[in-house]
Formats: structure tokens, sequence, C-alpha cells
């Protein structure tokens, strides 16, 4: 079993990476008619003429980078551990059928709660990347994390 991971074992600048996951036009167009049923993202036709072919939903990019985050971790957080939210999240590339994705997380900040003793924050930059290493997607999280000895 791996350890769970408390704030102080995390070190700015520690960085992550997970994948591959490959993305099908069939994934593309079922999450699209579920999710974001767009012309762009559910009908190949369609989207020749807006986006030169079709193109995953961002929201599939970000929830694909969400499932790499989770099964590709190479520690367990520490039970308690949630996430706070978003500052950023940015579509840079569009995800076509047969791209491959992978995963690079950052570990940019920690620091201690000034509102919940005994607990910390952590903000990761998440960039969600190709086959060919091109961004596709960059977000900026955080995290409350318990200490050690709360």
């Amino acid at each position: 079993m791996i350890e769970p991971m408390y704030f102080e074992d995390f070190v700015v600048g520690q960085v992550t990476e997970a994948g591959p996951v490959a993305v099908s036009e069939a994934d593309i167009i079922e999450f699209g008619k579920q999710f974001d049923p767009q012309p762009m993202h559910v009908d190949p036709v369609a989207a020749v003429g807006i986006t030169g072919g079709l193109i995953a939903s961002g929201w599939h990019t970000a929830s694909l980078t969400m499932r790499l985050l989770v099964t590709g971790r190479h520690y367990q957080p520490a039970p308690g551990t949630v996430g706070l939210g978003f500052e950023s999240l940015k579509w840079l590339k569009p995800v076509r059928p047969g791209d491959t994705l992978r995963l690079r997380v950052e570990l940019l900040a920690v620091r201690a709660s000034t509102s919940k003793p005994g607990w910390g924050i952590i903000t990761n930059k998440m960039i969600t990347l190709n086959q060919h290493g091109e961004p596709v997607q960059e977000m900026k999280s955080s995290a409350i994390v318990p200490m050690r000895n709360k």
C-alpha cells in the first residue's frame, strides 16, 4: 500500500506525470451528446465547416485530465484532502480523434491555512499535453490537505 501524503510531504517544484489516455471519435461524440451537444463535438460532417473536423469538448478534456490526475497518482492523498477549486482553466488547442493525452502536474505553492489550523493549502499547475508534447489545456487548482499531526 502507498503511504498517504500529508501537507508536510509536498515540496514546491515537485513534478508528477500521468498517462497516456487515447481519445477516440466515439468517445468525443458520446461525451458531446451527453454533456456538450454542439455540432463540432457530435457531428463529424458539420464539424468540418466549424472547426476543421470533430473536436472534443473542453469539458471532455477537463474530465480526462481529472481521470489522469486520480488514476495516475504515484501517491495516496491523506484522508480528508479535498479540492478547493480552480483559479484558471484554459483550452489551448483542440483535442481531436486519435489524440493521446498525458498530464504533467507541477506543485506551485504550499502554505498553512490561516482559517483552519492543522491544514495546509497546495496549489498545482496541471498541463494536459497531446502526443506531440503540445499543451492542449492548462489548469491551476488548489486543495486543502491535512497536516500529519493536526
